[in-house]
Order: C-alpha cells, then structure tokens, then sequence
C-alpha cells in the first residue's frame, strides 16, 4: 500500500508531468484559456494514463522489446478513441473546444513515457497508480494555468463573471505569449516550493 501512495504521490509532486518534467507542454498552452478546458483534458489524459498502463503491464511478457512503443501506441489509440466518442458523445460543447488534441492523446510523451518507464517494468497495481499520479499531476497544474489565464483574460472563473464588469481582461493572457507566461510562472514558483520543502525534510 505504500508503494502505491508513493507512486501517486511521486506523480504529483517529485515527477509532475507539467512542472517537474516539462511534458505535453502543447495542450498545456493551447487549451489552458478556459480552466474548464484545463478539467476537461487533464481527465481526459488522465483516463488514458491509468488504463494504457494497466494494459501495457498485463501484456508487457507478450510484447516484443524491439516493438515495444507501436504496441504502446496501438493500445494508448484505443483509450484516446474511448475518451474521444464519449466527450463527443456525452459533453459536445466540451470536446469541440478541446478540439484535436484529443485525438492528439496518442501521441502526448506523458504517456509514452509512463508506458515504457513504469508500465512496461511493473506490476498493475503500481502501474495504474503511477497513472493515476501523473493524471492528477497534470490535471491539477493545467487547470492551475487556466485559472489564471481565465481570470486575468477574460475576467471569469469557470465562466462566471467574478469582476463585476469593473476589472477590463488582458486579452494577452488568453493568447499564446499569455499561456508562455503564466506557465513559466508557475514552473519556477513549483519548483521554488519543492526545493524549499526539500531542503526542510533534509533539516529535519
């Protein structure tokens, strides 16, 4: 039991896809404007993660070494697809605003990388909390994003005015250089408080 709120503890803070690993740093920006976008795909992901790992580890002593990473892709295609129907399916609204990159799941490195460092090594029980980890890692740090570029661009938090029409949005922060701001931002105020919280537990 340890291991596995190691596991998912380590996907959240000491190996966080977005502000430890700097991975699917694309979706990152380009869907952060809206911090429903940022729920959106970071469940989405997050669902790929936890299920393309169970599998990759059921079926790791019957995948070839050499052909490794398309099997690793054809089973990633299959729960993006999932993911993809249902968000078309069940929330439309959502799935158009997310718009390729979901799809584009296939091919996101937090995935792959999971796959072949965890999964393809592991058990399922820790391969489906290494998942889960990294899921809610990412979910947390691009809805984080949103937040702060919704609020500053656009004046609203999860599409509610929360300015009372007082406050003029910097349309910047709803633009690329905005994403690459913010994102930066926090990247370094992340990494601040983790060496602080390291340098604390080294004390102790």
């Amino acid at each position: 039991m340890n291991k596995l709120f190691s596991a998912i503890k380590n996907g959240l803070l000491d190996e966080n896809p977005t502000f430890r690993l700097v991975l699917g740093t694309c979706p990152t920006l380009a869907v952060t404007t809206a911090a429903w976008n940022g729920v959106g795909m970071g469940l989405a992901v997050t669902f790929v993660l936890v299920f393309s790992n169970l599998f990759v580890s059921l079926l790791r002593r019957f995948i070839p070494h050499r052909v490794r990473i398309p099997c690793f892709i054809l089973i990633i295609a299959a729960f993006s697809t999932i993911v993809d129907l249902c968000l078309q399916a069940f929330v439309p609204a959502l799935s158009e605003s997310l718009g390729i990159f979901i799809p584009l799941i296939v091919v996101n490195c937090i995935i792959l990388a999971r796959a072949e460092a965890v999964a393809y090594q592991h058990g399922p029980l820790i391969s489906m909390a290494d998942g889960l980890g990294c899921g809610l890692g990412f979910t947390i740090a691009i809805t984080l994003i949103a937040i702060v570029r919704e609020v500053l661009g656009s004046g609203t938090f999860f599409g509610l005015d929360v300015t009372g029409g007082v406050y003029v949005p910097m349309a910047i922060m709803v633009k690329a250089p905005g994403g690459f701001l913010v994102y930066g931002l926090l990247l370094a105020a992340f990494g601040t408080l983790l060496a602080a919280r390291r340098k604390k537990e080294a004390d102790e």
